[in-house]
Parts: C-alpha cells; structure tokens; sequence
C-alpha cells in the first residue's frame, strides 16, 4: 500500500508538472491539442463539447493560480485539480503513518469522491448544452 501511494504520488506531481509546462488555450479548450494529442471525438463529430472538454484547459490555468480561468474552463476540472493536489501530501503523510490517513473506508471514500466527479462533470456538462 505504501508504495503504491508513493507511485500515485509521483504521477500526480508529474501531471502537474506537465500542466506547467502547456499553455492554455484561450477558447477554454483545446489545450491538449497543442503537444500531441487529436481533438476531441465527440467535438469533431457531433459539434457539441462532451463533458471533459476543457479539463487540461482548467488544470493549465490551475497550475498558474488562474482560479476564475480554471472554473471557466471546466468546473469539474477545476474540482479536479484541488482533489488531485490535496492527494498528494496526503499520500506522504499516510506513507509516514503507515495507515491511510483520516480514511477509515477506502472503497466508500473512493466510490464517493468518483461519483461527486462524475455528477459535478455531468451536471456541468448539462448546463454547457443547455446554455
């Protein structure tokens, strides 16, 4: 368990690190267009944004403390960023705890955090069609 927090640790802080070094779009998204990846699927083929869209947009602005610019972008990535920066010492202080740290059930704190997401992500995405 220790390890494996160290691993997600680690990734988180690479994203991160990657989110400093993209420029954020100013359209709200397409930021991750830019290195290497394709657009958006769903964008190109149906002509609506599907709920991820702009979440690299959010975390570029996040990253550079653009708080307004990240909930813009994407709220739900916004959300995101928050959660995936608390993680990150609360990794290490559990590491050094040797227990998760203020976590007594894990798969019920994990199936909740997952479906606040992906309610916040969903309802937010509703609202972008809609408005």
């Amino acid at each position: 368990m220790r390890l494996l927090l160290i691993v997600w640790s680690l990734f988180l802080i690479a994203g991160f690190g990657v989110a400093t070094q993209m420029t954020p779009d100013s359209g709200g998204s397409g930021t991750r267009q830019k290195p290497v990846f394709a657009p958006c699927i769903i964008k190109t083929r149906f002509s609506i944004p599907c709920p991820s869209c702009g979440m690299t947009t959010s975390f570029t602005h996040f990253v550079r403390g653009q708080i307004r610019q990240s909930a813009e972008a994407n709220t739900s990535g916004l959300v995101l960023a928050v959660v995936c920066l608390v993680m990150i010492p609360w990794s290490w202080i559990s590491v050094y705890r040797h227990r998760l740290w203020l976590v007594s059930q894990p798969e019920t704190c994990l199936l909740w955090l997952i479906c606040s997401l992906v309610s916040i992500t969903v309802i937010e995405w509703a609202f972008r069609l809609n408005f």
